[in-house]
């Protein structure tokens, strides 16, 4: 008799893989709950950064990006899944119900989700081969397939407003000493750290990697690319939706979730930029002079080759499972109890 849910185990490796998912400073600020035939996706708002993030649109992506990983992880084993977002309007953390059934898994969800664990941000100078127009035009399709629009940023006069507004941002960043202490508190992990960005993986030194000016780190590690590694032709693409709201926000990362898994894919080298996004006068720009007011921007996408010279990077680490999957109480005998015993 074939099963009608998947089994704990199963659930448990599908959870695991959607971990990977990237998120701002690598907080993870996600928790999963288990119910009878269905999974359940909520914010964690003690890990919501209050100074970089203070009115949660970047936890909201961080989740979605989350959320689109457990869906292609679940149709490579296998499931196919109904996605119900922001199910209880009397619980804003109730971010998404998944409830699946089954599906043969096809050739292409096997190598979407193989795709997850070798996904990296990667900070470093691209190399200086242009990436090919049809392999943009298949990043935007899969936006699109997630309810969002990818703008290739090609003009060069709205490439200068784009590149203007991040190294503005930048600025005022670092013009914030509650910026700078929270970003020190986040930044420059060790190896044995379970959240946060390591020190492996940023880099040593502040960056402009041609006309984009990089998010400074403190205490990376990571060298930078030799002088005489050539142009940097790295694409900046502009992530957006037609509102703003909360499930405009999650779509958004499951959204960058899909454009990253399929750039990992086609072995391009990709870096999320949010530092524009996370001062109002800058989105604001970005919305009115790259996106022409049409829609609200929710993510810059840095993607390009990675250096021939370049080390792969480590990956970044990731809390433990039994830390953000629980189960809800189910009831016997008109008592609550806890699925986990």
């Amino acid at each position: 008799m074939p099963h009608t849910v998947p089994d704990h185990e199963t659930v448990r490796s599908v959870i695991a893989l959607a971990l990977r998912a990237p998120s701002i400073h690598n907080s993870q600020p996600w928790r999963w709950v288990t119910g009878e035939g269905s999974v359940h996706l909520f914010a964690d708002s003690t890990r919501q950064l209050p100074v970089t993030d203070p009115d949660g649109r970047d936890l909201m992506v961080s989740c979605g990006a989350a959320l689109h990983h457990a869906r292609v992880a679940f149709a490579a084993v296998g499931w196919a899944t109904r996605v119900h977002r922001l199910p209880n309007p009397a619980e804003a953390t109730h971010l998404a119900a998944v409830e699946y059934f089954p599906r043969a898994a096809t050739a292409k969800d096997i190598a979407l989700a193989a795709a997850i664990p070798h996904r990296r941000t990667d900070r470093r100078r691209f190399s200086s081969w242009p990436v090919p127009v049809e392999l943009l035009d298949t990043l935007a399709a899969r936006a699109a397939h997630q309810g969002a629009i990818l703008v290739p940023i090609t003009d060069p006069h709205d490439r200068f407003a784009l590149t203007s507004a991040i190294t503005e941002a930048a600025r005022q960043h670092m013009a914030n000493p509650d910026y700078a202490s929270e970003l020190a508190i986040w930044a420059g992990r060790s190896f044995v750290a379970t959240d946060g960005v390591p020190a492996a993986n940023t880099l040593c030194a502040p960056a402009q990697h041609g006309d984009t000016t990089m998010r400074a780190f403190p205490h990376g590690a990571l060298a930078p690319a030799p002088e005489d590694s050539g142009q940097d032709a790295g694409e900046l693409l502009v992530l957006g939706t037609s509102s703003d709201d909360g499930i405009s926000q999650l779509r958004a990362g499951e959204a960058v979730s899909a454009v990253l898994l399929a750039a990992t894919e086609f072995h391009l080298a990709t870096c999320p930029l949010s530092q524009p996004l996370e001062i109002g006068t800058t989105r604001a720009s970005l919305r009115d002079r790259v996106l022409e007011g049409t829609a609200f921007p929710q993510m810059v996408l840095r993607i390009g080759w990675a250096p021939a010279e370049g080390d792969p990077l480590p990956p970044t680490p990731r809390r433990p499972i039994d830390d953000v999957l629980s189960s809800f109480p189910k009831l016997s005998q008109g008592k609550a109890v806890d699925e986990r015993r």
